[in-house]
């Protein structure tokens, strides 16, 4: 008899291939991910709502069908979750928020219909940051989530809980969404691999909040997994156009044959976050993976990310600030990114339409700024200045530097608000047995790219090793 582990530490791509061959059936793996998550949430409290029942006969009704001869799907049998700001149909779509307690989607975001008629079948749904503000998964709905590295530590946010479950192997993959690092930092945070599509490559439609306004230029809806593959296997039949995204962009997602592979520079910290000594060492030797497998790779940083912190931060915080204070009123500013950005950005004086339209052209001007001077390149950075840190912490100290909580988590926010695809694979541990992930950025639609350089670097790194909460 097959252990759990045995069936929910495969990658998505072996599920599906072990299901097309028959050698399990779609709900073995429904079973067995169900089984595992009875397991560990309790510790990891991963989950919104779970699909058990549903999920399990959709499983049934995919193998009778199969048995008849009906075709599965690229990702037949394969269990999925989807972060909590991702409408399912019927499930809660509440953005841990007591402003939105008890909503619930009436039907599937784009994205989902897409996993789903790709034979994909969700078993629940995941924990996020409140109202998705915050680089630790903790709300007064549904509380905090643990990292399954550590259970006294965060899996990151906004899309925490996903990438926990992940991790924990509750689920093969799933969806999560970035603004400001949300898929990446979680990546980072458990060991996974998350990439953050160019706006306009997956629907943001059915998100929560909607992807529209200047939130189409920064939020973005991307997939989640163990390994590299995993990643390009659920953005394949992910990425599209969708006329209800605003961003969104009538090209081929997948476009071979475009020539040599590009250089990559690479930079190992920021003066105003440095990084940790082994975030350093694990961008060192992915630029040196990168190096042996005959990339050009150069020691240098981009002079235009400079600015892009700052227009970031009025996007994303001032801008967030002005939208949400609708719905929260002044409790607004007790959500932690926005805490933080009044806390070590401060002081913020109240926005005027003179204000926005000025960021709306610095964000432009950055923007073409670093398209200029990157020229085709890939960018290869830390992804944090440190690993997954305790709950509720604010500050570290590296090198004997005071680093906050802004800063240290500033290595992301440059890749939304220059509207560019970025992808987190593991890379490397700490001393104390944290994973390590690095980013790699490219120009905008070049997430092949992108994906191409992070398997180098996994396969340099060796094969994915599960946490300790899920070694059962």
């Amino acid at each position: 008899m097959r252990r759990v582990s045995d069936l929910v530490h495969r990658s998505a791509v072996a599920m599906a291939a072990a299901v097309a061959a028959g050698e399990v059936s779609a709900l073995d793996l429904v079973d067995a991910h169900l089984t595992r998550m009875a397991a560990v949430d309790h510790a990891l409290r991963a989950f919104v709502d779970v699909r058990g029942d549903d999920a399990r006969r959709e499983a049934r009704a995919q193998d009778d069908a199969a048995a008849r001869g009906q075709a599965r799907g690229p990702l037949g049998g394969v269990p999925v979750t989807v972060k909590s700001a991702i409408a399912v149909a019927g499930q809660r779509c509440e953005t841990g928020s007591p402003s939105r307690a008890g909503q619930r989607a009436a039907v599937d975001a784009i994205s989902v219909a897409r996993l789903r008629a790709a034979g994909a079948i969700v078993l629940g749904t995941t924990n996020v940051a409140e109202m998705l503000m915050g680089y630790e998964t903790t709300n007064p709905l549904h509380g905090t989530t643990c990292n399954p590295w550590d259970l006294a530590r965060t899996p990151g946010g906004s899309s925490g809980g996903e990438a926990a479950a992940i991790a924990a192997g509750c689920s093969a993959g799933g969806l999560g969404s970035d603004g400001g690092g949300s898929i990446r930092v979680p990546a980072h945070f458990t060991g996974i691999c998350g990439l953050k599509p160019t706006p306009g490559r997956v629907p943001g439609t059915g998100h929560e909040p909607a992807c529209l306004g200047p939130f189409s230029l920064l939020g973005v809806v991307g997939p989640m997994a163990r390994t590299v593959d995993d990643v390009a296997a659920l953005y394949a039949v992910l990425a599209g156009w969708d006329p209800g995204d605003p961003a969104s962009a009538v090209l081929p997602w997948d476009r071979p044959g475009e020539g040599p592979r590009p250089e990559v520079w690479w930079f190992d910290s920021h003066p105003s976050a440095p990084a940790t000594r082994e975030t350093r060492a694990a961008v060192t030797q992915a630029a040196a993976a990168l190096a042996t497998g005959g990339v050009g790779v150069h020691a240098r940083r981009p002079a235009a990310l400079e600015r892009a912190t700052e227009v970031w931060t009025t996007f994303f915080g001032d801008i967030g600030e002005l939208l949400l204070t609708r719905a929260l009123g002044p409790s607004v500013r007790a959500l932690p990114i926005l805490s933080a950005v009044h806390r070590e950005r401060g002081p913020r004086p109240a926005l005027t339409a003179a204000d926005v339209t000025a960021a709306w052209m610095a964000r432009d001007e950055v923007r073409a700024a670093y398209l200029r001077e990157l020229d085709g390149r890939l960018l290869l950075c830390p992804v944090t200045a440190v690993p997954a840190f305790r709950h509720g912490e604010r500050a570290w100290q590296v090198d004997g530097a005071r680093v906050g909580y802004l800063d240290a988590m500033s290595y992301t926010p440059w890749a939304n608000i220059l509207g560019l695809p970025a992808v987190v694979v593991p890379a490397g541990l700490s001393a104390e047995g944290l994973p390590i992930g690095v980013q790699i950025v490219g120009p905008p639609f070049a997430e092949m790219a992108v994906l191409a350089a992070a398997r180098v670097i996994e396969r340099d790194r060796g094969a994915w090793t599960p946490p300790p909460a899920s070694r059962v």
